[in-house]
């Protein structure tokens, strides 16, 4: 049964109110966690069982990506316009991907959330309270995925994918003298502030150490719960 959403805060002044027909189900974790490959083989999982299923990613929206891919390359981002452009990317993707995919009973799956914003911008000494309200037009999600990882297992995962780079290490805060203390420093802060919100918010934390078809039977069985359960009014 379709049922009334859920925000963080208060829906957004020009949008409508809605019926949610799909559910939102997020996967989160530092880079290097596994989520990704999580994301699509729960995305895979899904489909054959029948359902519809969209994909949204952060910082792949249409409006923002390529301007955030620059940014990026140049390393020329302040603390400012890391939270504005990743805000921006959220808002477009979730206007016109998250909301219309629930709408018409789509099953939306999120390669990150809210979330990575509140705890990257805690990293950059931004006021949490802002943060939070920037993002209160978001919806609660009806799960979310925590991939917990600890730093002596991330290290050679980022090695062995390619090497660190200079945003994965946190170069702009400055935090080692150089790329590798930086990462480790940088990385292990995240996974501090990560460990706070799966507390505060409930995650359902995974972890990242084990093995890659453990993680998948473990968030498959969750989300058969969760989809086995009517939807209630929130």
């Amino acid at each position: 049964m379709p049922s009334d959403p859920k925000y963080f805060g208060e829906n957004l002044p020009y949008h409508k109110s809605f019926q949610k027909k799909g559910q939102l189900i997020v996967i989160e974790g530092t880079d290097g966690s596994g989520r990704s490959t999580q994301v699509g083989m729960l995305k895979n999982w899904l489909e054959v069982q029948g359902y519809a299923v969209v994909l949204t990613s952060w910082a792949h929206s249409t409006l923002m990506e390529k301007s955030i891919e620059l940014a990026k390359h140049g390393n020329i981002m302040d603390r400012m316009t890391f939270t504005l452009l990743y805000a921006t990317d959220f808002a477009d993707r979730f206007e016109n991907q998250i909301i219309p995919a629930l709408k018409s009973g789509h099953i939306v799956i999120a390669d990150r959330y809210i979330y990575t914003a509140i705890v990257r911008d805690a990293m950059r000494d931004a006021n949490t309270g802002w943060i939070r309200d920037l993002f209160s037009y978001a919806l609660v999600p009806d799960a979310v995925f925590y991939l917990n990882i600890g730093i002596e297992t991330l290290i050679p995962r980022v090695i062995e994918s390619g090497g660190m780079n200079y945003w994965e290490a946190g170069m702009d805060l400055h935090m080692g003298q150089d790329l590798f203390d930086s990462f480790v420093n940088y990385q292990s802060a995240l996974i501090d502030q990560y460990g706070k919100l799966a507390k505060e918010f409930g995650f359902e934390v995974m972890d990242a150490g084990d093995k890659v078809e453990e993680i998948h039977g473990k968030i498959r069985e969750k989300v058969k719960e969760m989809l086995k359960k009517p939807k209630k009014a929130q």
